[in-house]
């Protein structure tokens, strides 16, 4: 954004100190979004908001003017804050609610390792694309695919999921193909 955008980096801490802001607005709502409109739709209304968010940085260029641009960061990331604290609240509360005890801590592990253990692989294969195409172009395609991430979750009983799921039997074995193709 410095380098791109010709945002002052004082003024980019700023517009980034807004995703804390919108982070401490999700984490004061986000129970009360889960009980009003289930913990399923929840989660999926954070899987939503968070990338759709990221949508405005991409749509600023080198010839919009730094008071708008610095708008449109401030909107992103207070939006993306605040969704990925509905989404990770919502799911905190659906993924140890559903694991049995005997496998819940390789569970939340597993769970762990792949949402933080993808990020570097994103970040090499986000600098490559965004060498190939362009900055902007690939700012444009993660979003998309990120938006198009929360397609998998049709079909499924997430949709559906209301209140805290109950929890799985100990000897419980999940369908590995639970939705028909």
């Amino acid at each position: 954004m410095t380098t791109y955008l010709n945002i002052a980096p004082g003024l980019l801490g700023l517009a980034l100190g807004a995703g804390a802001v919108g982070a401490v607005a999700g984490v004061l709502v986000a129970g009360r979004i889960g009980r009003r409109i289930g913990l399923g739709p929840a989660f999926v209304f954070g899987l939503v908001v968070f990338p759709a968010a990221l949508i405005l940085v991409p749509l600023a260029d080198s010839g919009t003017p730094v008071p708008l641009i610095l708008t449109m960061l401030f909107v992103m990331e207070f939006f993306a804050g605040f969704g990925v604290m509905v989404l990770d609240i919502n799911a905190g509360a659906i993924i140890p609610a559903r694991t049995p005890d005997r496998i819940r801590s390789r569970v939340m592990g597993s769970f762990r390792f792949i949402n933080y253990g993808i990020r570097p692989i994103g970040a090499l294969l986000g600098g490559l694309l965004g060498g190939l195409i362009g900055v902007r172009e690939t700012l444009f395609v993660v979003t998309i695919a990120s938006l198009a991430s929360v397609l998998w979750l049709f079909g499924t009983p997430v949709l559906r999921l209301r209140d805290t799921p109950d929890a799985a039997p100990d000897d419980y074995t999940p369908d590995p193909w639970p939705v028909d193709l």
